[in-house]
């Protein structure tokens, strides 16, 4: 039978979960014969108003530009090492943006058939004030999200 996953993609946020599902999605693409397809994602500074409004507005250009550079040097030396038996098959993008807006757009132009990625874990408060990345992904995705939890985490019940 064939497979059915041919483009996997995996969201990358540098933190331990991510590299965890990068492991997962390697895995898998190893195992599917797939493309894999690493995203990070830069969020721009807020806007803002005031007396330094020039170097505020230089600020927003600047820096995400150079976060977005040190964030592709990072992701394909990322990809250079983890994905080594499957380079050739795997490719890197870093978008700027909302992070499950920019995930969700380049799994429907990539035409993923899965997203591997990871979880933070957060609960309580902290959720409610960050929110999920991963659970706007899966809300959102144009297919099937494998969300790979954090192993160190234990759910407690309340």
């Amino acid at each position: 039978m064939e497979s059915q996953l041919k483009k996997i993609m995996c969201p990358v946020d540098f933190s331990d979960p991510s590299e965890r599902a990068l492991e997962e999605a390697v895995s898998l693409a190893k195992l599917n014969g797939a493309v894999l397809a690493l995203i990070t994602v830069v969020q721009p500074l807020p806007a803002t108003v005031g007396a330094e409004g020039t170097i505020i507005a230089e600020m927003r250009t600047t820096v995400p530009g150079m976060m977005t550079d040190m964030a592709e040097d990072y992701l394909n030396r990322m990809r250079d090492k983890q994905c080594a038996e499957i380079r050739d098959q795997t490719s890197t993008q870093v978008a700027v943006g909302v992070p499950f807006v920019e995930i969700v757009r380049a799994a429907r132009e990539f035409e993923a058939d899965l997203i591997v990625m990871g979880s933070h874990g957060r609960t309580g408060l902290e959720h409610l004030l960050i929110g999920s990345v991963a659970e706007r992904v899966v809300r959102k995705a144009p297919c099937s999200v494998l969300v790979v939890r954090d192993k160190a985490r234990q759910f407690v019940m309340p």
